[in-house]
């Protein structure tokens, strides 16, 4: 066995703790976190004991003292959209509401109490016979449970459900017909530390996850004729009287404050297996999971039961047994490591130095299980070598660890547990198993976390905040103004289902639709913080300049939320600016945050929300360009309806966005009438402006910002003097870039912009206007630095075509502009 020496202590890993930093950990060190979509336990622990497709009764706003039945659509922490029965698949009459504050009630209150059961009146006259529609409608659904919509229980995701205290039934782990009771001494995100009733140290604990197949409800073993006994190796402990009375007065307690049975509705039901007595395979040692035996079934229980025996061939071989079934990690036919690649422990008392299959099961006489016994038994579930994840220590379950993927071999991982003092074998386990858990997993559950023993990296646990000034950015404490949350009170008011990111919609002038939609669908369910500072990461990383996102969400926030600072990253032209962000903590803000953001880039509302979008969004956004929610020439352009209902939000132009008035200057020429010359926001724009005019270009050391600084009069004054001394000495030809417009760039579509940009030499970025939705407001807004870093072209191409747009604004000055 393995000594207790692979552990750190608890002082040493708390201040290990204190310097690490999971982000900074990967980004130092180049390494992926494995994806949270793999560990299929920990997304059904997130998930809301409200399913979609429960039925309930809800108040009806249109009609005071009336009910009807509504249909749950999807849930978001402790929000529900729901939809009225009677709409169908008609959405535009879901409506949110919180568990906590809505009148909801399970089907059948408004008999039992005597209240009204009224259609809505916007469909009050789609059915005849509204009782013969309910009928129909209810036949075969699922009430949702009146416990959770009422009483100390309401609105609780399922893992909430299990406080200190509770009691379950625990199967033994040789006898799948004896059972016993156990307290819930921790509830850890769903992983469990529980105590056998009678005992009072936590000497014997055991760890399980909530929806492991070997806990029950209490009364499990009585209704289903099993025994209820203390496991046998504790039964010395006390006398048959003190285990019988300490069963008596835990049933007593829970009597008093029952587990609800909806902690156990999501337990995968087990499959008949078709092993016999007799059959060999191969299994991760039960006792020591860092190396694979061959193992015997030595028993049949039932068609879902079976024993297997680890083989060992001495004369003083002390079984090793453990309860299986056809679906327990760790079990796997033979020959399958070496179709692997995996080295086989030789059993004990074998004398053959190369152990061999094939004569192993002629000399005991026995045969292999076939293949179909193990479903599955080569998917790897989305694991691959080098992720990292957290892992429980197998030598000591109340350790998790940081942990390593350093190898895959079809449903088995091998990881190298970070954190111990001295070198250990490498622990193999199952892709489904429930002691491994997502990057974050422990900060999350507010659980300590054992980190390698020196980190790539030490940064502070507040990290430091950069300013976004260009060209350099510049480090600030940021103000901690928001505390982190206390863990121990109900989680799921700060966790949240799904976020979607509705690829369809509109993306506005600041994301790239491009990388938008190489984005993953959704995001979550888990911490609202962790989901929604995954998805802001992911749009700046989806941006066209992703330091300008960075400093947008920084104006993002609302006196009513309560928030956490979170440190986001941009990463551009080599540079990382950092910033601190404030996230929404609780679930029911989600929408609210999320349609914020998708104003402040000016998106479609829609475009990553709670909702999910997945035909025709309800903003019709498909039909509009990137400068729907943008500012032209000072004029706001607004939002239509935004997400929920509420009144249209105009975007706010941007801290450091100036207005900037063209000014116009009559200039007479020599062959003809007189046109307007513009100064278009920089020295670089007017030298473009006398270029397309046939003027030689006329270096200019001041900035716009001098301009500025003057009055209006003296400004007109300069640039007038400036543009006579051009006239006085060039000698403007007008036949080389002269520029009519057939129609107003203002109304050009996308099509139309790639029509003009094909006709000139600039032929080749064609392609970019149209992957980038540029229409002819767009186009007109677009200067040099905008196109270099936009577009990502070199300084030659850039010019090149920043001449071709200047002959546009030129000629739409000249045409369009009074």
């Amino acid at each position: 066995m393995i000594d207790g020496a692979f552990f750190l202590s608890d002082a040493d890993s708390m201040e290990e703790e204190a310097d690490f930093n999971w982000e900074e950990y990967l980004e130092e060190t180049g390494a992926t976190a494995a994806p949270h979509t793999a560990f299929k336990h920990v997304d059904i622990s997130l998930q809301s004991s409200f399913q979609p497709g429960m039925k309930l009764e809800v108040a009806n706003k249109s009609s005071p003292d009336t009910y009807w039945v509504a249909t749950i659509v999807t849930t978001c922490g402790q929000l529900l959209l729901l939809r009225f029965s009677g709409y169908g698949d008609d959405r535009k009459a879901d409506f949110w509401c919180d568990v906590m504050t809505a009148e909801l009630h399970p089907v059948g209150w408004c008999s039992q109490n005597n209240k009204t059961l009224q259609p809505p009146e916007a469909i009050k006259e789609k059915y005849s016979d509204w009782t013969d529609f309910l009928i129909q409608d209810l036949t075969g659904s699922r009430t949702a449970p009146a416990n959770l919509l009422e009483g100390p229980l309401r609105g609780k995701n399922t893992v909430d459900l299990i406080v200190e205290g509770s009691v379950m039934e625990v199967r033994d782990l040789t006898d799948p017909s004896l059972y016993w009771a156990a307290h819930v001494a921790q509830n850890i995100g769903g992983r469990l530390r529980l105590r056998h009733v009678g005992l009072q140290d936590d000497a014997h604990d055991t760890w399980l996850f909530y929806l492991d197949v070997r806990l029950r409800p209490l009364g499990w073993a009585q209704e289903n004729r099993l025994s209820l006994e203390p496991p046998a190796e504790l039964r010395g402990l006390k006398s048959a009287l003190e285990w019988q009375e300490a069963l008596e007065a835990a049933r007593s307690e829970a009597q008093q404050n029952p587990l609800p049975l909806e902690v156990f509705k999501d337990h995968a039901d087990l499959t008949k297996h078709s092993f016999r007595t007799g059959m060999k395979l191969e299994m991760v040692s039960p006792s020591e999971p860092f190396h694979i035996c061959p193992v015997s079934v030595t028993q049949v229980y039932d068609e879902h039961y079976f024993q297997v025996t680890v083989d060992d061939l001495t004369p003083e071989a002390t079984p090793l047994s453990l309860v299986c079934h056809s679906e327990s990690p760790g079990i796997l036919p033979v020959q399958w490591c070496l179709k692997n690649g995996i080295g086989l422990e030789r059993p004990r008392g074998y004398l053959s130095q190369d152990f061999d299959w094939a004569d192993y099961l002629k000399q005991s006489g026995t045969e292999t299980a076939p293949d179909a016994c193990f479903p599955d038994a080569w998917q790897s579930r989305g694991f691959a070598k080098d992720m990292w994840l957290e892992a429980v220590n197998p030598v000591r379950p109340t350790e998790v660890c940081v942990a390593q993927i350093t190898q895959v071999r079809g449903r088995l991982l091998w990881l190298r547990l970070e954190g111990l003092p001295r070198s250990v074998p490498e622990c193999i386990v199952d892709v489904e198993s429930m002691d491994i858990f997502p990057v974050g997993w422990c900060e999350t559950n507010a659980y300590l976390l054992t980190p390698p023993l020196k980190p790539a990296c030490k940064y502070p646990r507040n990290s430091l905040s950069l300013l976004l000034a260009p060209p350099q950015p510049v480090e600030t404490i940021p103000l901690n103004l928001c505390e982190p949350v206390a863990m121990d009170t109900a989680n799921g008011r700060y966790c949240c289902s799904r976020i979607y990111v509705n690829h369809r919609c509109f993306s506005g002038p600041y994301l790239n639709k491009g990388r938008i939609a190489e984005l993953p669908q959704d995001v979550g369910p888990g911490k609202c913080t962790l989901v929604l500072k995954e998805v802001l990461s992911m749009l700046i990383n989806a941006a066209y300049k992703p330091g300008r996102v960075l400093r947008e969400l920084q104006d993002v926030e609302d006196q009513h939320w309560d928030c956490h600072e979170e440190t986001l990253k941009a990463k551009y032209k080599g540079k990382t600016y950092r910033s601190s962000i404030r996230i929404v903590r609780l679930a029911e803000q989600i929408p609210d945050f999320c349609r914020k953001v998708c104003v402040k880039l000016q998106c479609c509302p829609n475009l990553f929300s709670p909702v999910q979008v997945t035909d025709q969004c309800p903003e019709n956004c498909s039909v509009q360009t990137k400068t729907k929610y943008t500012y032209y020439y000072g004029k706001k352009k607004k939002l239509s309806k935004p997400f929920g209902g509420e009144e249209s939000l105009e975007a706010k132009p941007t801290r450091r966005r100036k207005k900037r008035k063209a000014i116009f200057v009559q200039k007479k020429r020599r062959s003809s009438p007189s046109i307007s010359v513009c100064l278009l926001l920089s020295p670089m724009s007017l030298s473009l402006v006398c270029k397309s005019e046939g003027c030689v270009p006329f270096p200019l050391s001041f900035s716009f910002s001098f301009f500025l600084a003057l009055s209006l009069r003296v400004c007109l004054s300069l640039f007038l003097s400036v543009c006579l001394f051009l006239s006085l000495r060039v000698e403007c030809s007008e036949t080389e870039c002269q520029l009519v417009l057939e129609r107003n760039p203002l109304e050009w579509s996308v099509d139309d912009v790639v029509t003009f940009i094909t006709s000139t030499d600039c032929a080749a970025l064609a392609k970019i206007f149209q992957e980038q939705d540029i229409d002819g407001q767009a186009l007109l807004l677009l200067t040099l630095p905008t196109v270099q870093e936009c577009m990502e072209l070199k300084l030659g191409p850039a010019i090149k075509l920043c001449h071709q747009i200047e002959r546009v604004k030129v000629a739409f000055y000249a045409q369009y502009a009074n």
